[in-house]
């Protein structure tokens, strides 16, 4: 490879600015918006039954019940389940906020469980000596797109009366061991918030086998209306409801399921394409010991039928051998216009989970590990090869400014 130097390295490696996390919207997607429009019919109807029931088929589930939110489709779940004061729900710290947050609505009590210092996600072992009479549900959450490991997480469960509660909101494509995520816990939810595989602008879903959870769901996503309460403005006439619960406004819109169905019919597509830019990364960024890249799937896995999703793509920071710090390095590459991503800071570390239930740092190192040295780089189908290029030169540029690797 040629070299240059570091005179030659002043001018930003782009002209313009790299977004993190752009959507891939195409015309399928615009006309479907423009046709629910034209409808008249743009709140909860019959394209969110659509969506849902393409869903379920996808998944290969009993039930898919859509939402505005993955965090809804979670507190839902808990809800439907009966957590409330004084019980308590394990759950990794390395995630976003709004999966404990979701524990502390319910008057639960999160309580972590340190992570596998190599996959990031939820250690069963740790989760094991977690657990007190207090326990109601697991909470695991498929960190990255990469499945948890679930049989020993299951047979936690069953061992002491438990619910999983998948939080799958990086693991639509994922499977375990030959089982989509979504088929596995006893309700699993996902997002489809703008930055995810799929996308409804904002938006989630929730999967289970159990009838009684997904009515106890449809009912309360709506306010606790009675069932089809709905449709007492559509072409039937004003129909009677009932209110059965004090439920929540946390249905999802006909608009942003226009957009899922056809999100959804491109993912298989669409994930052969993050496969293929995942390639990209690891054969840039492999001989450079400034940086870990993701650990691999590990064969056993693969060939019993797990699939990664490839929801995000992360470097480790080795610290000393990098120059920068993880922070030092995002900025460092928002000045070659390259947006990146930090998933997560572990939630031991922020003020309120520290200062709400006595977390503090040292409590689970291998999630701190994670946490303070993981940046993630831009991963979507609506990128060009040339943009991923662009990402490796500008992290080669800014962790060796005095020799800079040129594909």
């Amino acid at each position: 490879m040629a070299a240059i130097s570091s005179e030659d390295t002043t001018q930003a490696v782009r002209s313009e600015f790299l977004v993190f996390g752009a959507p891939d919207l195409q015309q399928t997607e615009v006309d479907e918006v423009v046709a629910t429009l034209e409808s008249g019919w743009i709140g909860m109807g019959p394209r969110c039954i659509r969506f849902e029931e393409l869903f379920r088929q996808y998944i290969g589930c009993a039930h898919a019940v859509s939402l505005n939110s993955c965090t809804a489709g979670l507190e839902l779940a808990l809800d439907a389940l009966g957590i409330g004061p004084g019980d308590e729900v394990i759950t990794t710290p390395l995630t976003f906020c709004a999966t404990a947050n979701v524990v502390v609505h319910r008057g639960a009590k999160p309580v972590f469980a340190d992570v596998d210092p190599v996959t990031g996600n939820i250690d069963p072992e740790q989760v094991r000596q977690a657990l007190s009479p207090r326990t109601k549900a697991i909470l695991p959450v498929h960190l990255y797109g990469r499945p948890c490991e679930m049989d020993p997480l299951l047979e936690l469960a069953r061992e002491h009366g438990l619910a999983i509660v998948d939080d799958a909101a990086h693991a639509t494509e994922a499977r375990y061991r030959g089982r989509k995520i979504g088929a596995i816990g006893d309700m699993s939810v996902f997002s489809f918030y703008v930055t995810k595989n799929m996308t409804t602008a904002e938006g989630g879903m929730l999967t289970t086998a159990n009838a009684a959870w997904a009515d106890a769901v449809r009912i309360k996503r709506l306010h606790g209306l009675s069932h089809d309460a709905w449709k007492r403005y559509s072409s039937e006439g004003f129909q009677p409801y009932d209110v059965l619960a004090a439920g929540y406004k946390f249905n999802m819109t006909d608009l942003q399921a226009a957009l899922g169905i056809h999100q959804l019919a491109r993912l298989e597509a669409n994930l052969a394409v993050r496969e293929n830019y995942w390639r990209i990364y690891d054969e840039g960024f492999s001989e450079m010991p400034e940086v870990q890249i993701p650990p691999q799937v590990p064969e056993e896995l693969l060939e019993s039928g797990s699939r990664h999703a490839r929801h995000l793509y992360t470097l480790l920071v080795n610290s000393p051998t990098s120059p920068l710090t993880r922070w030092e390095l995002v900025q460092a590459l928002k000045a070659e216009n390259i947006g990146t991503g930090v998933h997560f800071v572990a939630l031991n570390l922020t003020t309120y989970y520290q200062q709400a239930f006595g977390y503090r740092r040292g409590d689970f190192p291998h999630a701190e590990y994670i946490s303070d040295r993981t940046v993630s780089l831009p991963l979507s189908p609506a990128l060009k090869e040339e943009d991923l290029r662009d990402v490796i030169r500008a992290v080669k540029k800014v962790l060796r400014p005095k020799l800079v690797a040129v594909p």
